[in-house]
């Protein structure tokens, strides 16, 4: 019995346009392909110039690539955003919810709606937390809520990024790519914005400085360097926020505030937004080695002196086995069914899970629960038979380190290619930025495509690409 095919965003059948893309696909048709190959090359060069690029990490050779970019925008309905919408934003505040509970009273695991080792073996899970609140009760300043889709209207939470979501860089670069190769395109469309990014980004991170700031909150982003995978997307988002950007060398603590050196002496820091792991973030609370962090930013931040965004310990949120919970943790922190669907999940730590995956294994994607960016997984169904051995061994010695999802017939939207356009799968980043008194959802998100036919892998690390992504208005 043959599968049916993904569902094509773009395309009814083989050449009639869906609703979102009517506008597009007229357009599209008048096109001569050898202007569109022009402007691909055009595009590939303006990123190049740019400099947007992204480190990848164990190569020596050519660590430093360029994110390939489809000229080719994905299209979202005014109708179809706003449910996706209202999803993110509940979903967003049973995360800080959850967060602000875990490490105070923890009546989610007293209600017996999430077993207490959950938490208690789990290495995302700060005890240095414990007892804390943010200033202004904010845990996830920056959220990147993973979609997928299935059909017209099946859509799924693949993941949550509440430590430090990256990409919003590349959906800003994107559209202005976008804009200066095609600007006849939006004449003709009515797309929603999402230049207002960094602006927004900066006075939500003001609204959520501590108490003890005077005057004008000074922001700041905090990056382990320019050897980091993300550095470009750093100094990106410090350039256009006009904040400065910093290293654990150029701060330090002063008369019980986190400091930064300026050419007038050290200035107070009110809100750092750090791109450092939890791990490095403070060497005389956690690693002992670390160069990247502050020694006693933790004392500083415990006793309300800064706000870090995202606050230290927001990681058990991202954490796979966490995920399968979610469904539990949005009823319980808000009362109400959730709007956005889990993806069906084994928890391999369960012996019945265990046995249920290890005989499945050719048929399931397999993650490390605190795995990212598309490493240390198994897409069971492209894997070899050598592969399915050596990843059973893994899953045998360490089951808790594992979740194991079925694989889900995502989505495509079709890529630009020489011989014309051809279906890819994609997924969807929205972000989310959250203060103290609202919660703002950029109109889109950064869409990662799996460039390869027939792959269902869409990180860049592991060869995706990505696209510009279009909410229509009304």
């Amino acid at each position: 019995m043959t599968k049916p095919a993904p569902f094509d965003e773009m395309l009814v059948g083989s050449d009639a346009f869906r609703t979102p893309y009517q506008t597009y696909g007229s357009w599209f048709s008048e096109q001569d392909p050898a202007r569109l190959r022009k402007k691909a090359r055009e595009a590939e060069e303006v990123f190049r110039v740019t400099g947007i690029t992204f480190n990848v990490y164990g190569r020596e050779e050519a660590a430093e690539r360029l994110i390939p970019f489809d000229i080719v925008p994905r299209v979202i309905s005014a109708r179809e955003w706003t449910r996706l919408e209202r999803g993110i934003e509940q979903r967003v505040r049973a995360i800080n919810a959850f967060l602000h509970d875990i490490y105070h009273r923890q009546e989610i695991i007293r209600a017996g709606r999430l077993p207490v080792e959950m938490i208690a073996r789990n290495e995302a899970f700060l005890p240095q937390m414990v007892g804390t609140t943010p200033p202004g009760n904010v845990w996830t300043h920056i959220v990147g809520v993973d979609l997928v889709r299935t059909g017209e209207d099946q859509f799924y939470v693949l993941e949550d990024n509440a430590r430090t979501p990256s990409g919003v860089s590349y959906m800003l670069e994107n559209r202005e790519t976008m804009l200066r190769m095609f600007p006849e395109l939006f004449a003709r469309n009515r797309v929603r914005p999402v230049s207002q990014y960094p602006k927004s980004l900066r006075q939500s991170l003001a609204a959520c400085a501590p108490a003890a700031t005077d005057g004008k909150p000074c922001v700041a982003v905090l990056t382990p360097g320019i050897h980091n995978s993300a550095y470009y997307e750093h100094s990106f988002l410090a350039d256009q926020m006009g904040v400065e950007l910093v290293e654990g060398h150029d701060l330090r603590v002063v008369d019980g505030r986190v400091a930064m050196r300026t050419t007038q002496g050290y200035q107070p820091i009110d809100v750092l937004y750090r791109r450092v792991d939890d791990d490095f973030l403070d060497p005389l609370n956690f690693n002992p080695d670390s160069m990247l962090g502050v020694p006693g930013i933790m004392d500083v931040y415990r006793a309300g002196g800064i706000t870090i965004a995202n606050a230290p310990g927001t990681g058990i949120a991202d954490d796979k086995a966490i995920y399968s919970y979610m469904p539990d943790i949005v009823e319980f922190y808000t009362g109400e069914k959730a709007i956005l669907e889990n993806v069906p999940t084994w928890r391999c730590s369960d012996p019945d899970a265990l046995a249920y995956v290890l005989d499945h294994l050719s048929e399931l994607v397999v993650k490390e629960v605190h795995g990212s960016g598309g490493y240390g997984m198994l897409v069971g169904p492209a894997a070899s038979k050598k592969e399915l051995a050596a990843f059973r061994a893994k899953l045998t010695a360490r089951p808790g380190n594992y979740i194991a999802q079925p694989t889900l017939s995502l989505s495509t939207v079709p890529i630009f290619t020489r011989s014309g356009l051809a279906p890819r799968h994609v997924d969807l980043r929205p972000f989310v930025l959250v203060s103290p008194d609202k919660i703002t959802i950029t109109p889109g998100g950064l869409t990662r495509v799996a460039l390869k036919k027939g792959s269902l892998v869409v990180n860049s690390s592991q060869g995706g690409g990505t696209k510009d992504t279009w909410v229509l208005e009304d």
